[in-house]
């Protein structure tokens, strides 16, 4: 009985091993594993060689920009012709656009400009300042009896109580007038006296300068040039 039931599980045995063998194949038998509509995967190995060629490296370099052709002779000479320059100090607003209008027609660019200076008004003879108006005025008896006129006694500013001996616009004239006042005994000074003035320029960008004659448009004699920074 043992044998029968041995002999039957090895013929079951067989038949399965048979139809695994029939049926569980499928590359054997042309079939894919895959559905249909799938596309197959191949590894990179299994990839045929492809027939397009590398192309060489050179090629994929960009070429070199052509160099931008260098100015001229006549060109760089007229670079260089390039000044620019300074006209001043003129006198009033009027007198610079008369300036600007007459040179022009010869420059490249022009600004005018304004700027702040301080200018000598004269030299001032005076006696140090006194105390008070009291001593002041006692100054201004002392120098009347030693003949000395022209003066006044300054009754307000920053000056007050100052014993005034005259304003003059030339220094020599001052000087004499000092010495003449110490040489009678009194302590006369001297100061030059000033203030803050405004004056105009006009700053040029000139091409041609080598036939630049601004003299010839602009007959001020107390206007003169110096070179500048350009603008």
């Amino acid at each position: 009985m043992f044998l029968r039931l041995l002999f039957v599980l090895l013929i079951a045995l067989n038949i399965a091993v048979g139809a695994w063998l029939l049926l569980g194949q499928d590359d054997a038998h042309g079939r894919s594993a895959t559905d249909p509509s799938v596309p197959e995967l191949h590894l990179l190995s299994e990839r045929p060689p492809s027939t397009t060629s590398v192309a060489p490296v050179a090629s994929s370099v960009a070429p070199s920009p052509t160099p931008a052709p260098s100015l001229s002779a006549s060109s760089a000479a007229s670079a260089q012709s390039y000044t620019c320059m300074t006209l001043g100090p003129f006198a009033t607003p009027q007198d610079l656009r008369d300036a600007r209008s007459a040179v022009n027609a010869q420059v490249a660019r022009t600004r005018a400009r304004q700027e702040q200076t301080t200018q000598s008004t004269g030299w001032w003879v005076h006696l140090p300042v006194s105390a008070s108006r009291e001593q002041a005025l006692a100054e201004a008896r002392r120098l009347s009896a030693k003949h000395i006129s022209d003066y006044f006694v300054v009754g307000s500013g920053d000056q007050q109580n100052t014993v005034s001996l005259g304003l003059f616009k030339d220094p020599a004239n001052a000087r004499k007038r000092r010495d003449d006042v110490v040489a009678a005994g009194f302590p006369a000074q001297l100061s030059e006296r000033s203030e803050q003035v405004p004056e105009y320029w006009l700053d040029l960008v000139v091409t041609d300068s080598a036939h630049f004659d601004w003299r010839h448009r602009i007959r001020d004699p107390a206007v003169g040039s110096h070179s500048t920074g350009c603008f």
